[in-house]
């Protein structure tokens, strides 16, 4: 067989093995682990939850730069390039060196059939243990106990907020779902959980383990007041804190599962303060309410299940005062789209709906018939659209300078509107 000689053409390699997207097992990851000799000679941080964890990534990476940490994360899913998933010091991946990584991955898997999330995890997993790092972070997917980022044994395990999502995979309710992400701790190793009511079988697990557990509210808490905010953990302080770079009211709690996973490791890596004041400062996720200036305003983010659809609808109730609001949105047909939408439909007044490019995606005149659902009668104006960016050509069209549009839902969704690069829009007019 002829080897792919370009990074697109490995990963459409790598979707033709498998013959499932999914397949939930550790099995092969550790065998290819095994024989690519994968080991990590630095800490490893692995983040699992199901909201946060993007952002606490960032936030990990940005403190870990400021205080002068050579820094390697992986983070997904992409929003454009498939390079933005390996980031060593702050930077995205070139496509030219991920390709030896994907040939040593095909040399080692003679024998075993790997999904495209196996195989490329096991590529990016590969180039941040040679890569020359003090710290390594990784994002693990959908669940924990059997994705393909636990085999790795991290130093320290942070777990997010608990959500139901991908129920079909993960269980029906949250303490089935927190026993899969329990499934990242290691015996004797500390595990920070920031989600601030956590399911009760994440701190059996850890006593099960003798892990050292550190909850929000036991462990670590946070106070403040609109200017500042202050953290303490079991030994360490940090005050004068300004708030994260990252917008939204609940990007404080994962700033400060962030910062007790710092105090976990601060034998092997110190941080001061003016490192988080500047990490915080600096840190940046596109499409985690993300906020563009112009004419209408633009809020980009990724919120697909009900949760984050609820922390989106409170972060831009907090925005202020806007004419009109226009949404972008399209989604997965397997995501709770009947309870996630009456969380948004009070404040929207335009729905612009778009079909998105893979079969798991619902056509945009279903999103219209759950959408009009949602709206309990109120009147609104609905259109379809074939992508995410003439979705929002249109509500561009079609706003006033002083109103709002949202883009949100999934990656496709705000990936597609960021592809040309960050929209900058215009008014139609300014009378």
């Amino acid at each position: 067989m002829t080897l792919p000689t370009t990074l697109d053409q490995w990963l459409a390699h790598c979707e033709q093995l498998h013959p499932k997207t999914i397949d939930m097992t550790l099995d092969r990851v550790a065998a290819l682990c095994d024989r690519l000799g994968l080991r990590f000679d630095v800490p490893v941080v692995a983040v699992a939850g199901t909201n946060g964890k993007g952002s606490s990534c960032a936030m990990l990476e940005a403190i870990a730069l400021a205080a002068g940490y050579r820094v390697g994360l992986y983070i997904k899913p992409h929003l454009v390039h498939f390079e933005e998933r390996c980031r060593i010091n702050g930077q995205m991946a070139s496509a030219e060196s991920l390709l030896p990584h994907f040939q040593a991955v095909e040399a080692a898997r003679q024998g075993i059939t790997l999904t495209w999330f196996e195989y490329t995890t096991l590529v990016i997993m590969r180039v941040l243990a040679q890569a020359d790092v003090d710290l390594v972070i990784l994002e693990v997917g959908m669940g924990g106990r059997l994705d393909a980022v636990n085999a790795v044994d991290a130093d320290c395990a942070l777990i997010t907020s608990i959500a139901l999502d991908h129920t079909e995979f993960l269980g029906n309710d949250r303490e089935a779902i927190a026993r899969e992400k329990a499934g990242i701790m290691r015996r004797a190793k500390p595990v920070v959980v920031s989600d601030p009511q956590p399911p009760a079988c994440l701190k059996a697990r850890a006593d099960e383990l003798g892990a050292d557990l550190r909850q929000l509210g036991i462990d670590f808490n946070v106070q403040g007041d609109k200017q500042q905010w202050a953290w303490r953990g079991r030994n360490q302080r940090f005050n004068g804190l300004a708030y994260p770079a990252l917008r939204g009211a609940n990007q404080l709690l994962n700033a400060a599962g962030v910062l007790a996973v710092f105090e976990a490791l601060r034998e092997r890596l110190p941080i001061n303060a003016q490192a988080v004041r500047n990490g915080l400062a600096m840190v940046e996720l596109p499409g985690r309410f993300q906020i563009v200036p112009g004419q209408p305003t633009l809020v980009l983010d990724v919120a697909h299940n009900p949760q984050s659809v609820a922390a989106l609808a409170l972060n831009l109730d907090q925005m202020g005062y806007f004419p009109q609001t226009h949404a972008v949105f399209g989604a997965m047909r397997d995501k709770d789209l009947a309870h996630l939408l009456p969380y948004l439909a009070p404040l929207v007044d335009h729905w612009h709906l778009t079909d998105l490019p893979t079969p798991r995606a619902a056509r945009a005149d279903e999103l219209a018939e759950l959408v009009r659902a949602a709206s309990g009668g109120r009147p609104i104006r609905i259109s379809t659209h074939a992508n995410p960016a003439a979705a929002l050509q249109a509500a561009a069209a079609g706003a006033d300078p002083a109103d709002r549009i949202v883009v949100f839902g999934s990656f496709f969704t705000v990936g597609g509107v960021l592809k040309d690069g960050l929209p900058r829009l215009a008014a139609r007019h300014l009378g």
